[in-house]
């Protein structure tokens, strides 16, 4: 298969309410998209990169300069398949997001070409996944209760709060004395320090599933070290850019728990091997999320169907986020997303509203 020429887009999409995440509070998303333009057919890819560079060193417009004159320069013209994408970048290094976004799309149409899923080729064992819902700090432990329990009765299966320092311990013992034995566990994207270690355990008695990223991402002994000192299992996130990175994590002690973001780690295929890796070393892990739209909900929801993905993700619905989606949107059947069986992603894009919030596009050939 040869890559011919790429088309690289930017939308813009509102989102249903505003969404605090480590790119900070937002109200609509710029989204960076690629599409692979092939001998064999077309693929998508998005880039989840957000606007600013708060959750890594990524942001949207350094991706499309990357793209642009370095990584597709890289790969135009090529006989390659999605398996050969991340050694022909190798090279540049870092851009981990605007990597997985270029391998995506080629892995997208090679799968489409041959008539296989992302399912499939992830070696799916699941039809549906289990979705839990993120959710982000509040003005009050009310209007956090009433939250949560909007996501409960809509049928999500496991809650993620947001914490940080002054907000942590009461919300959680407030969710759990309201809605008993919920799956719950927290995030605190890095807000915490080690000398934070005897508050963190106050969070012990609530039985979380998990700690995610309670320390800076670099800090990856601190949290071997927290974890000797708290009996909730610690998760990592930001620390976790590669399958080496994860080896390292696991071997230190620093995680029980891992969780999977093929745009941070560079791609699927990298994510499929910290799956491996840690189905391997009897560490679970789960599916984060980066405000996808369908194009990178659908890839993230046929992964989450692999065999080691045994808690439940931020695979939400569609419209958790977003009133309109680009392709047909995902919806939320007895706490589960269905993973699309169709060719490639399984997903078909709206052109015509796609067109429409469209407000940057550039073909490279």
């Amino acid at each position: 298969m040869r890559l011919e020429a790429v088309e690289m887009r930017r939308i813009e999409m509102s989102l249903v309410a505003p969404f605090e995440t480590s790119f900070g509070i937002q109200t609509e998303r710029d989204i960076l998209l690629v599409k692979a333009i092939t001998s064999e057919g077309e693929g998508w890819g998005e880039c989840v990169a957000g606007e600013e560079p708060t959750y890594s060193s990524e942001y949207v417009d350094a991706a499309q300069h990357v793209l642009i004159h370095h990584l597709i320069p890289r790969l135009l013209g090529r006989e390659l398949e999605a398996a050969d994408v991340s050694a022909e970048l190798r090279p540049v290094h870092g851009h981990h997001m605007a990597k997985a976004a270029i391998e995506m799309a080629v892995l997208d149409a090679e799968l489409r070409a041959r008539g296989e899923s992302f399912g499939h080729f992830f070696g799916a064992v699941r039809r549906e996944v289990d979705c839990g819902v993120s959710v982000g700090i509040h003005a009050s432990i009310a209007e956090l209760l009433v939250t949560v329990g909007s996501y409960l009765d809509q049928g999500y299966r496991r809650i993620k709060l947001k914490i940080k320092p002054g907000w942590d311990v009461e919300p959680v013992r407030a969710v759990r004395e309201k809605f008993g034995d919920v799956p719950l566990q927290v995030d605190a994207n890095t807000a915490y320090s080690l000398s934070d270690a005897e508050h963190l355990a106050k969070l012990d008695p609530y039985g979380l599933l998990l700690i995610e990223q309670p320390l800076p991402e670099e800090q990856v002994l601190a949290h071997a070290q927290l974890a000797k000192k708290v009996q909730t299992p610690i998760c990592l996130d930001e620390s976790i850019e590669s399958a080496q990175n994860a080896a390292d994590a696991i071997e230190l002690g620093a995680c029980r728990v891992i969780n999977v973001k093929p745009g941070r780690v560079g791609g699927y295929l990298e994510a499929r091997k910290i799956h491996d890796l840690c189905a391997e070393r009897g560490v679970p892990v789960w599916m984060g999320g980066m405000l996808e739209t369908g194009i990178g909900r659908a890839g993230n929801v046929a992964m989450a169907a692999m065999a080691n993905f045994t808690l439940p993700g931020d695979t939400s619905a569609s419209d958790r986020y977003y009133h309109r989606d680009i392709t047909e949107p995902f919806v939320l059947h007895d706490g589960r997303l269905k993973v699309p069986a169709g060719a490639g992603l399984g997903v078909r894009v709206d052109q015509e509203y796609l067109d429409s919030i469209t407000h940057w596009k550039q073909r490279v050939d």
